[in-house]
């Protein structure tokens, strides 16, 4: 088969990271094999405008829900795509957007999220840049290999904004019904650290507590006042004595935003947000339940009235091991594995960050693959500005390319291969039935 010239370094005349198709695990069915090399051939030609759009994402950094240069860029770009459906703003998010390709014949709906939105003063220092180009460039490797190989079913895109913020794109579509039809889910994201597809996160919640007690001079008639502030305070010291019981997957996080007002008085008005992080949207149920055990023990204590605002965070990501292992053979049959190799068997990647993808994983079968990226110079992982800086680079762009290649893979497997959904679908319930979940709408 002829190769496609490959993009240039800037810095000298390697390659920019993209593997030369060589099938090196025997596991891949002659079919698989033959999937994986149209897939290569698919992104290889597209690579070119591919970095062209990475860039363009990566250099114009926009915060969550604000993403309208990358929402423009990437719907722009698959518009050139005759043969896809591109709804701009969808469900009535102003910098979401769908691109669907429809075989025409019944078959499983595969999806790819593509995430946006960047950082507060860091840009993208969380590689969102590669997420999307991942994702597209799946998604579009996805639907060529329907069209070659007269595959059932449909491939959608979804541009996601605002997983950077606690309101969570996906969450916002997930609400809206953008994937009710959807079979599985598919995301990656960069990191330095780990390659795998069996990424477990964390599942996090904001408490937000507001004392009101009674103003009264400290030193002429105290015992008129209800100090606020000690309630917080009595709240602050419950919730680090509370630490002494947690599991140590459990992450607790307080802050005090208002410490009332002059030190003369009995303060009328105090403030604390806490944030809370566990391995499980169950135990993080539980551990929520504990720590406003604390703010009312305050409230308690002083005769202040407490009001407490808790914001839904995201859910752990539980991965789908069938999926997974789909994945697996598609990385490990392309060249020059890079380091660290995926686990082996059936063993997780626990991650303390958290994503709105963890909130689709419980809607449907997902893999949240991680892909490591070459460090910078200080080694710096995501949300710092080295990692800003390592994901603008071509290697990390090529990295992006080999995970949209197996995670196209990963589709595939799915459209083509009778039974496997099902199999998708049996280990999605079992893994809901384990985490406490009624299983529905799959």
């Amino acid at each position: 088969m002829t190769r496609l010239k490959p993009m240039q370094n800037d810095h000298d005349e390697e390659r920019a990271g993209q593997p030369r198709l060589q099938i090196r695990n025997r596991d891949l069915r002659d079919d698989q094999q033959e999937y994986l090399q149209g897939i290569e051939v698919c992104i290889q030609h597209l690579q070119d405008q591919l970095w062209i759009l990475n860039k363009r994402i990566h250099d114009n950094p926009e915060l969550a829900f604000e993403e309208h240069r990358a929402h423009d860029a990437l719907t722009g770009f698959m518009r050139q795509h005759k043969e896809w459906k591109v709804t701009p703003s969808a469900y009535g998010l102003k910098t979401a957007w769908i691109a669907e390709f429809n075989s025409g014949d019944d078959g499983p709906v595969v999806s790819f999220n593509a995430e946006m939105d960047a950082l507060p003063n860091l840009g993208h220092a969380c590689g969102h840049n590669l997420i999307a180009t991942a994702s597209v460039a799946a998604g579009l490797a996805t639907a060529e290999m329907i069209k070659q190989h007269s595959l059932p079913g449909r491939v959608i895109i979804f541009g996601t904004p605002g997983e950077e913020d606690i309101g969570g794109g996906k969450i916002q579509l997930l609400k809206a019904g953008a994937y009710k039809d959807v079979d599985i889910s598919l995301i990656s994201h960069p990191g330095i650290l780990n390659n795998s597809p069996r990424v477990r996160t964390t599942a996090f919640a904001r408490i937000e507590a507001e004392y009101f007690g009674r103003a009264a001079h400290a030193a002429n008639s105290p015992w008129l006042g209800i100090n606020a502030l000690d309630a917080l305070v009595i709240a602050y010291n419950s919730v680090s004595v509370l630490r002494q019981q947690t599991m140590s997957t459990d992450v607790i996080g307080m802050s005090i935003t208002n410490g009332g007002a002059a030190p003369n008085i009995i303060h009328a008005y105090a403030a604390g947000v806490c944030v809370l992080r566990a391995a499980s949207a169950s135990r993080l149920l539980r551990l929520q339940d504990k720590v406003s055990a604390c703010f009312r023990a305050g409230a308690e204590a002083t005769g202040a009235r407490l009001e407490l605002k808790i914001t839904p965070g995201y859910a752990d990501h539980v991965p789908n091991l069938v999926l997974a292992s789909s994945y697996t053979k598609y990385w490990n049959a392309l060249p020059n594995i890079p380091d660290p190799p995926i686990p082996p068997g059936e063993q997780l990647t626990f991650v303390k960050a958290s994503t709105d993808q963890g909130n689709i994983s419980y809607a449907m079968p997902s893999v949240n693959a991680s892909f490591a990226i070459p460090a910078g110079p200080l080694k710096g992982q995501p949300h710092s500005p080295d990692f800003e800086r390592s994901s603008a680079t071509k290697e990390a762009f090529g990295r992006a390319l080999r995970v949209g290649m197996a995670l196209a893979g990963t589709a595939v497997d799915v459209l083509a291969t009778p039974g496997l959904l099902k199999e998708v679908k049996a280990q999605w319930r079992r893994d809901m039935e384990e985490a406490g979940v009624k299983p529905s709408g799959v």
